[in-house]
Order: structure tokens, then sequence, then C-alpha cells
């Protein structure tokens, strides 16, 4: 791991700041290290509100989308809402379709096949359109790319309305209308939004059409509260108060969905950390293990008995889900062991038989290991597909556009990627894209990084900073839990491996004259010996709480120590 302190923002802004606000130094400094360094900015960092949330008219052809789907509905037409099968897709789908049946009976959704249809828009998806009478297609968190299959369901008399949030090409469907705030013609002043994010815009604009306002559309928002953690979009900007108060439904009145998840659940609270690990990865499995559209059935449900039922499957499915990809990532570990591609910029692996549903999840588990941009491929039809993950500050998208003339088909994110190619250029490809890694990536991105906000001493860390800091949240990127680190403290000598076969760290420390003040270290239990060799050492952590027993206590969320 290599450690990056954030620059301190300048004394003069700091104690600005910290007059205004009335805060202490630390406090300030965290706020200006975020972008915040006014009251208002302050205010509208602690206290999101609603109506800051941007007019929806302001992204390019939505007034054409809301005038199509108004027209529809008066004419009496079939609507078929259209989704991708992750996360992103799936919420989406849920959110825009139980919108519409709020008032519309005449809607169905539709999720295709991971695996004999593939990512996005598909022939057969549009063919299902025309034999069921649909004439409106409105496709979620995929489409932007789609320009041979909206020309062909436009052969059919169906129209699209595409909202998507992945970069486009620079020629667009021609659909009636695309949503994308990524769009290099479109103005609309928050361009990170997730699928589901663009979706909520158009229930947003809908509604606003309708006479109703945002107070009206809150209960949709643990939806989008949930595709905002698993796609991993920044929770800056119109995120954070779409995440701020999704969050606020999840807790408070979840959907019956969720709430037959959150029910097997021992938590009282759930934070966006929770919203990504506990409930994000069920929804997930559905489409990986079998089908998205287990997924949409859970989340629209509400009839909480039936919603149970649905939770209970899907909750098998991530059973299954885990048990896969963790064989996977042993078998793709001794692929690259065998290759001898240890020392590699990119780490390509494939295998025929290797499940689909989990290649993705695959490829960041190898990261964990071998920190650089990776692929991991398997057969789908007479192709290969491949899921792609990158390293922090590494854009794999950029990349595989680098490795264009041996790819099919590709899209996605800076960070997260998919393609298909035919299986004679794997190898092509394979090198390809090693060549083109290794002439663009900064050598230091290969090493993972803990970006680290400010050196503190144990004294600092009270339970007011603990209440302070609890209010910055939600966190993800753009906005992450404030990491601190502290130097030459020590041991008291109760430091042990705990967990099975003592993968985890556990600490008791001071400093100097400290009050002595517990850790925990996930997956740091070989690091023991460091600690209680009795000489001090050096820890990077955020700061965190645990309850035992009834009692709350402040403690260090180790990430790495030196």
């Amino acid at each position: 791991m290599r450690w990056t302190i954030k620059p301190k923002p300048k004394q003069e802004d700091i104690d600005v700041l910290a007059n205004e606000l009335q805060v202490d130094d630390l406090v300030a400094q965290l706020l200006l290290q975020r972008g915040i360094a006014t009251f208002e900015d302050a205010k509208k960092f602690f206290r999101p509100q609603l109506s800051e949330l941007h007019d929806p008219f302001l992204m390019k052809d939505m007034d054409v989308a809301v005038k199509r789907i108004e027209e529809a509905i008066g004419n009496g037409e079939n609507i078929l809402v259209f989704g991708d099968y992750d996360v992103d897709g799936t919420t989406a789908v849920a959110l825009v379709s139980s919108y519409l049946r709020s008032y519309y009976p005449n809607v169905a959704t539709y999720i295709p096949d991971r695996y004999e249809e593939g990512y996005g828009v598909s022939y057969k998806g549009i063919d299902f359109a025309e034999d069921n009478g649909f004439t409106l297609i409105i496709a979620l968190d995929c489409g932007v790319k789609a320009i041979e299959k909206v020309a062909y369901a436009k052969d059919k008399g169906i129209d699209f309305i595409i909202c998507d949030h992945h970069r486009p090409s620079t020629i667009l469907p021609n659909a009636i209308a695309v949503l994308d705030p990524k769009r290099q013609d479109c103005s609309y002043p928050y361009d990170e939004l997730c699928g589901c994010g663009v979706g909520f815009k158009l229930i947003q604009a809908l509604g606003s059409h309708r006479g109703e306002t945002i107070d009206d559309l809150v209960y949709y928002l643990d939806l989008v509260a949930t595709a905002i953690g698993a796609d991993i979009v920044p929770i800056t900007g119109e995120n954070r108060i779409l995440a701020f108060y999704g969050l606020q439904v999840i807790n408070q009145q979840p959907r019956i969905g969720f709430k037959a998840i959150i029910d097997q659940l021992n938590k009282k609270e759930l934070t966006i950390t929770d919203v990504v690990f506990i409930i994000a990865p069920r929804i997930n499995a559905a489409g990986r293990m079998k089908h998205g559209q287990y997924a949409v059935n859970l989340l629209t449900e509400t009839n909480m008995a039936q919603a149970v039922k649905f939770a209970a499957e899907i909750e098998t499915f991530n059973t299954d889900r885990k048990g896969l990809d963790k064989a996977i990532t042993e078998e793709a570990l001794v692929q690259i062991k065998e290759n001898d591609e240890e020392e590699g910029f990119t780490s390509v692996v494939y295998n025929a038989s290797w499940h689909k549903g989990v290649i993705g999840i695959v490829a960041s588990r190898l990261i964990e290991t071998y920190y650089r941009p990776t692929l991991v491929f398997t057969k789908s039809g007479n192709k290969l597909a491949a899921s792609a993950r990158s390293v922090k500050g590494f854009d794999v998208y950029n990349a595989l556009e680098g490795c264009a003339d041996y790819i099919e088909q590709f899209g996605g994110h800076k960070y997260a990627a998919g393609l298909t190619l035919l299986e004679e250029q794997y190898h092509n490809f394979k090198h390809q894209f090693e060549k083109v890694v290794k002439e663009t990536i900064e050598p230091q991105l290969l090493t993972p990084e803990i970006t680290i906000d400010t050196i503190i001493t144990l004294q600092d860390l009270t339970p007011k900073l603990m209440r302070i800091l609890k209010q910055f949240a939600p966190f993800g990127p753009g906005n992450m839990s404030p990491v601190f680190m502290a130097e030459n403290i020590k041991d008291t000598g109760y430091a042990k491996g705990v967990g099975a076969n003592a993968a985890h760290l556990k600490i008791s420390v001071v400093q100097q004259d400290s009050y002595k003040i517990d850790g925990i270290g996930f997956n740091m239990g070989d690091k023991l010996p460091m600690v209680t060799s009795r000489k001090p050492f050096n820890a990077v952590f955020s700061l965190d709480e645990n309850e035992w027993q009834g009692t709350v206590s402040l403690q260090l969320k180790l990430k790495d120590i030196k």
C-alpha cells in the first residue's frame, strides 16, 4: 500500500471556515478538502434539500420524452419498460414501471436474459414487444449505443425512449428521445447520475407535468439510493441529495421488497455501505444466477407474504453466487500462475465453462491479489464475453478503445466495462490490451493507494468528532469516509488475531499519554507481529463505533499499519 496524504488547505482558509461554522480546525479542514468553503456550501452538504434537485427539463430531450409518454397514455398504447439485469437496471425498471402503473395499467417490464441476450437492448426484446403489441419501449441503464437495434424497432413501428448514463458514441440511436447527461449536446448541470437516477428524472418530469411535487416522489428514492451505491457513482451534488433521502426511506419506510430483506438483518439502521454489501448483492444475484426479472418482481411486490417468498428465492441465488465466485476466482489465480503472468501489467483470463453471471465479481477479486486492470472471459454463445475492472486512476474504457480492432462490442465506465469478441481474436486482444495498458498506465497506479485526509492524535478522537463525522454521510466516491493517520502508537498488550484462522487483527493502543482505544483490522491478521513487537508503529484508519452489550465506544477501523 502507498500512503498519500491530501494537501492541507491554507491555514487562513481553515480559520475563516472554522470561525464561520463554529467548528474546530480539524472539521474545517475536512470540509475544505471536500470543496466546502463557505457557510452556504456547508449548509447544502449537511442539510441536503430536495428543492435543490435540478429541473429535469434541463436534460436534453426530456420534453420530447414526456410528450411521447403522455401521448402513449392518451392513445391507450402498451408501454414496455426495458432495463439491464444489474442493480442499476432492475431498480430503474422497478421505479419507472411502478410509477407509470400508479395511474396507467398498460405497462409491462422486460429484463434481457444475461446468457441468451447479453447486455443492453436486444433483438429478442424488440421481437417480444412486437409480438405483444407494445409500441413504446422505455430503455433504462442501456440503449445509448443501440443504433442498429433502435432502427430495427423503428421498422416494426416501435418507438424508443432511452434513459442511459453510459458514455455515448458520436452517433446516437434514432430514438424519440435520448436522455443521457453525458451527451455532448446536453447541458444538464450534473452528469454523474446512475441509470436509475436518469429514470428518476424522467418520473420527476412526468410528475411535474401532472401537477405533482418532489414530495410526491420521495417513496421511489429507496430504489435510487440503492442504485447509486451499487453503481459506484460519485455521491456528490444531486446524487448526494438522492442518496440522503433514499437512505431515510430505506430506514423508515422501505418498500415491501426491501423490508423482506431488511427484516432478516440484525441492524437498526442501514448505511450506503450496508446497501452496497447487503442489499445490492442480493438484487444482483437474481440476474447473475437466474434472471433479473426476479429482482424486479421483488422490488415491485406489494404483498408482504409474496415478497418474503421472493426474498427467500433471491437469498438462495446469492448463496449459490458466493460459492461460484469463490471457486472461479481460485481457478483464475491458478491460471495466472500457470501462464507465468504474475508480473504483467494486466490480468486477462479465460475459461469457457466459467459462469457468466459472476465474472465481474471474479475480476474484482483478482484485483485484490494482482492490483492491475483485469478482464475475465467466458464463452457466451458463439462468442467470448468479458467483464473488465480497473484500478483507481486508470480508465479501462479508454484502454478498450485502443483494442477496438479485436472487439465486437463494448461499453461501460472508467472503472468497469463489458465486451464481446470472437474466440479467434482472444489472444490478439489479450496481447494488445497488455500493450496498451503498459504504454499508458502510470507505474504508481499499480500499487494500491490509501488517501489520508490528515494526521491526527488519538487525543483528537472524541465522541463529539464522531457525531460530526456521522453527518458527513452518506459516504462514497467523491465523499469517502474521512481517513486519518496516527503516528508512533503502541500496543497495550491486548493485540491478537481473531476470527477464522485469526484472519483479522484486534488491537488496543495508546499514543504517549493518550487514553487507550481499540481497533479492528479486517484481513490484517498477518500484521500481528508488527503490532506486538513492542515497537511504535503508524496506523491508517477511519473512526468507527463498536457496540458491545449495550455500550457504544469509539474504535479504529484499520486500513493499514507500518
